[in-house]
């Protein structure tokens, strides 16, 4: 059985506390205990940890380990800057872009997130597409919690 990678960015993680989100989010970590999945995530998300809540904090540590967090290094930094230069998303949200460009040039085709407005939509989704494409980049999905926690249901349609 090969266990795909997911890209989890900082939304899912704050939302396994979230009343909101957080069944969701829960049953992803299940999942993903129960070696569903295998995640990863980057230093832009370390970024972003530090001044969020100590539960979320201690959840990210507990989740990823320092030495298993991603570089965003220069090749990830470049391909942000693709995607910031093309429009896909606003400056004023670059770490997005770095969040995308970090999933991509580490090779995962799928990134996690409860953030509807910047990444999880078919609008955003389709401009990095198209940038990645551009750039001679695979296409990835970006996709919520809710949509990988049924993946692996087999019951019968």
């Amino acid at each position: 059985m090969n266990i795909r990678a997911v890209y989890i960015d900082s939304s899912v993680i704050g939302g396994y506390f979230d009343t909101e989100w957080e069944t969701a989010t829960v049953e992803l970590w299940r999942q993903w205990r129960n070696g569903a999945w295998r995640f990863v995530s980057s230093t832009v998300t370390a970024a972003e940890m530090l001044g969020a809540p100590e539960h979320v904090r201690q959840l990210f540590e507990d989740t990823f380990p320092a030495a298993g967090l991603w570089e965003c290094g220069v090749e990830a930094e470049l391909l942000a800057e693709h995607y910031l230069t093309a429009g896909v998303v606003s400056r004023k949200y670059s770490d997005d872009a770095r969040h995308v460009a970090a999933c991509v040039a580490g090779g995962c085709l799928v990134l996690v997130s409860w953030n509807f407005r910047h990444l999880a939509n078919v609008t955003r989704e389709a401009g990095f597409n198209a940038v990645n494409l551009l750039q001679g980049r695979p296409a990835l999905r970006i996709v919520s919690p809710l949509e990988l926690i049924y993946e692996n249901e087999t019951e019968e349609l």
